[in-house]
């Protein structure tokens, strides 16, 4: 059965609890959080699919400040029952066996968890909830106690969206034109310039894969694009400006260069399904072109510049800026510094230098600050080379200084690459970027 027709077939079960619920409630315009409580005590199935529709569809219709105060009473009204948790950790204490464990679990596990699992069974409920925690997620930055909120909600969304329920899709120009438009509205690592770039992208010497899952048959969950090269490459206008090869020619690729990873939908952060689309992208590609050798990124250090501008700014700099240090980083603020040659010459051997410090030694917590850093090393991949003046566009050059950065797959390293960063907090890297580490520019 499509997911369309089920979702159309909830749709109707839901329209047709429409007069079950009139006649129970008397359809009275109670507020959301109280319509919220009902749906956790009703027990029919048309009537929780209506109520379940109706709770989406007024939350859709508050205004931001009236989002938060909903967010904010989940928070305080949907807590574990204390008296029945007490309860329950007593039983535990006298009789820790298997049963008492799952009744402990069942009392501490907030009701909120168990509102959203019945929301998410209404009428494209899986999208809404994802839009609700996009809107949370907005709001924790100067509400940190909703965290609490975001946590129930994120640990549903990892198992609603465990890699097992998703389904890899190869990208091609004979693919929807309405997937299509939204890969192009949702690329946000090198702007896709119209139809005719978009088609110069999944030509045959490009591949494109996508996430998809059966709850959101239409959306993209995360795309990858990718470049099959001869070698290793450094910058992002090689990839793009590069000629389709002759269809009659020996074209052999030995690199597969994955230079755009997109994360579609907001509501899914911290959902890890990124790591699984690569390694069954590489599977595929391995099995498909036998030629190639190499499986690489070309990334930005989106954090990179931020970073530099706090440390240059900050008294207390772990890097401890010389003051000649200082006057060169200064020309970044200068107007087309790059084209500059002798900026240029001053600026390169300093800003590889540091963004080496960066991508190894900037921390948050025990992982790398920069989060596109945190997930390729995370997914097994090491660091290989940093890239001058590999990204010249307005946003490459504001967040990363311009610097590209290449993480390499090995396929047969991947899972120890992979174990020794999750146990030991190991940055596997190459001797290129050890040799940037062990002598300072002078």
């Amino acid at each position: 059965m499509k997911a369309s027709s089920l979702r159309d077939i909830v749709a109707g079960f839901a329209a047709a609890g429409l007069e079950v619920f009139e006649r129970m409630t008397g359809r009275r315009h109670d507020s959301l959080v109280s319509m919220c409580k009902r749906l956790l005590h009703l027990k029919g199935e048309a009537s929780t699919l209506f109520l379940a529709h109706d709770i989406l569809a007024t939350y859709n219709r508050l205004s931001r400040p009236d989002r938060l105060s909903f967010f904010k009473r989940l928070l305080a009204e949907f807590m574990p029952d204390p008296e029945g948790l007490k309860q329950a950790i007593s039983r535990y204490q006298r009789e820790p066996t298997p049963s008492t464990v799952a009744a402990l679990g069942a009392a501490a596990e907030s009701p909120r968890k168990e509102l959203f699992r019945l929301l998410n069974a209404g009428p494209d409920g899986t999208a809404s909830i994802i839009r609700m925690r996009q809107d949370l997620r907005g709001m924790i930055i100067q509400n940190s106690d909703l965290k609490l909120v975001d946590a129930d909600l994120r640990h549903l969304l990892q198992a609603w969206f465990n890699p097992g329920f998703l389904r890899v899709e190869q990208i091609s120009w004979k693919t929807p034109a309405f997937i299509l438009e939204k890969l192009i509205h949702y690329e946000s690592v090198h702007e896709i310039q119209g139809w005719d770039d978009l088609q110069r992208r999944l030509a045959d010497d490009r591949r494109c894969f996508a996430f998809f899952h059966p709850a959101l048959p239409d959306e993209l969950l995360i795309f990858v694009e990718i470049a099959l090269m001869r070698g290793l490459v450094g910058s992002i206008q090689e990839v793009l400006s590069a000629e389709t090869p002759d269809p009659n020619g020996d074209f052999r690729p030995t690199a597969a260069i994955f230079y755009s990873i997109n994360n579609c939908q907001p509501g899914l952060a911290g959902v890890p399904f990124g790591n699984f689309l690569i390694k069954q992208v590489t599977d595929a590609l391995a099995e498909e072109i036998p030629t190639l050798k190499h499986y690489a990124t070309l990334s930005p250090a989106p954090g990179f510049r931020a970073w530099l501008n706090e440390e240059t700014a900050s008294p207390q700099s772990a890097i401890g800026f010389s003051e000649s240090e200082r006057a060169c980083l200064a020309q970044l603020a200068e107007p087309a510094w790059y084209e500059n040659a002798h900026a240029v010459r001053q600026l390169k051997p300093l800003l590889t230098y540091l963004c080496a410090y960066y991508l190894v030694n900037a921390k948050r917590g025990d992982e790398p600050r920069d989060p596109v850093a945190r997930f390729h090393l995370r997914n097994g991949a090491r660091l290989e080379r940093i890239n001058w003046l590999g990204d010249r566009s307005e946003k490459g050059l504001r967040e990363s200084a311009g610097l590209l950065v290449n993480y390499v797959y090995d396929r047969k390293a991947v899972a120890r690459n992979h174990e020794a960063y999750v146990n030991d907090n190991e940055i596997v890297r190459s001797q290129a970027i050890d040799l940037l580490l062990k002598e300072r520019p002078q």
